[in-house]
């Protein structure tokens, strides 16, 4: 059992999650042990959850509101948990990105976050060795749930050949995740093209970086390095993106084509395991 000590709830929302969850459990007259046992985790675990050393799952937190009998605290209180659970120079723009209206990104290297499956999620965050390989990702595959929200935003994403030939994971995840990628097909507000190799120098040659647009406020850009993201706000940084992301686009290939593009490097990754 982890041993109690005193929490600033103000400090963070894992913090405030924390002490709720202390809180919730001692009126209920339950020891960490008691609880664990009742919602089929460790008592371990829900010390460390309660002193903000370990960020909580959706499971988790739903079966400690029903045991607990918190009427929906906690599982309201998760999606601002599970965003804390990303690196913090990320959570600024996951909260854009939560309320955008639309979403185009280049991706060079990687399938776009938004479009991950759990497995080459895992795969593509396991390489940094982050101290917590689970909860950064299922904060990951949380991000996702803005697609099947009521109006979700519109997704267009261009994406570089290299990303489809890189086999992150291994050959099963990234057959999984080509038909992911293909399910999105007769998705109306997503849109994938693929920027072939034979498309030669392009504009998107210095990386991958990201555009949203919300409707009632001016659009933004955003890119990434190895020290964290960089958003952009300013109009003129902003346009020069968006003529950059349109250059990107018209040198990809139609979405038709890509599709068929996906379905022949996944075609050639079944042969290779017959």
């Amino acid at each position: 059992m982890v041993a109690p000590r005193e929490l600033d709830p103000s400090a963070s929302v894992l913090d405030y999650f924390g002490s709720e969850l202390r809180r919730l459990r001692r009126a209920a007259g339950l020891s960490q042990e008691r609880l664990g046992e009742i919602v089929n985790y460790t008592g371990a675990l829900v010390g460390l959850v309660e002193i903000a050393k370990r960020s909580p799952s959706r499971d988790f937190t739903e079966r400690c509101d029903g045991a607990l009998g918190a009427d929906g605290t906690l599982t309201r209180l998760w999606p601002l948990v599970s965003r804390s659970g990303l690196p913090g120079w990320f959570q600024d723009y996951a909260g854009l990105e939560a309320r955008a209206t639309e979403i185009r990104t280049y991706q060079a290297q990687v399938v776009h976050g938004l479009l991950q499956t759990e497995n080459y999620a895992r795969a593509v965050l396991r390489p940094a060795r982050p101290t917590d390989l689970d909860g950064l990702t299922e904060a990951r595959m949380k991000r996702q749930e803005i697609l099947t929200r009521t109006n979700p935003p519109r997704l267009w994403m261009a994406l570089d050949e290299a990303a489809l030939r890189r086999a992150v994971g291994g050959p099963d995840v990234m057959r999984t995740q080509l038909r992911r990628l293909l399910d999105y097909r007769e998705t109306p507000r997503v849109v994938v093209q693929v920027l072939p190799f034979d498309a030669g120098a392009h504009a998107g040659l210095n990386g991958s970086f990201n555009m949203l647009s919300f409707g009632d406020s001016p659009d933004v850009a955003y890119s990434e390095g190895y020290a964290g993201g960089q958003t952009l706000t300013e109009a003129s940084d902003v346009e020069l993106c968006q003529v950059q992301y349109d250059l990107v686009r018209a040198a990809a290939l139609s979405p038709d084509d890509s599709a068929e593009l996906i379905a022949q490097v996944l075609e050639e990754l079944d042969e290779q395991r017959d």
